[in-house]
């Protein structure tokens, strides 16, 4: 856990082994990270109230069912808005925006806008942060 990060009291990470957070990471209210690998948060990722990061499914094809969990990243200045779910395996760029109530089933590249079910991007945000000064690297092992 990177410096000044907050976790809300009601947000619930699965399996805190495996969360990696850089520095002023958020998570608001209600949001759940389901982590059963390991979920990478990147410099000031917010993720807001009410939303879901699921970090694994079950293989439906095979009798036995068995548990499939993938390693994720959410990138430095990322915000997962209210309400909004990222499916297993999907990575999300830096600065990314994955809107209100959506759900991105595909990774989001990088300082894309998405919105819909699934996720569409819908603009580009403007990348007014200085990247140069942040080392994922750095912040991650």
């Amino acid at each position: 856990m990177g410096p000044n990060c907050h976790f809300y009291p009601s947000s619930k990470i699965w399996a805190p082994w495996n969360l990696l957070c850089a520095n002023q990471v958020t998570a608001g209210d209600d949001a759940e990270i389901y982590n059963p690998a390991l979920v990478r948060l990147g410099s000031h990722a917010i993720v807001s109230q009410g939303a879901y990061i699921c970090g694994a499914t079950h293989d439906f094809n095979d009798p036995a069912f068995p548990l499939q969990a993938f390693t994720m990243s959410i990138g430095s200045y990322a915000w997962i808005c209210a309400r909004a779910s990222v499916a297993p395996g999907v990575n999300v760029g830096e600065g990314a925006v994955l809107g209100l109530a959506s759900v991105a089933s595909r990774d989001l590249e990088p300082w894309g806008v998405y919105a819909g079910i699934p996720a569409v991007k819908v603009k580009e945000r403007n990348q007014v942060i200085d990247t140069g000064r942040i080392s994922e690297c750095e912040d991650l092992p």
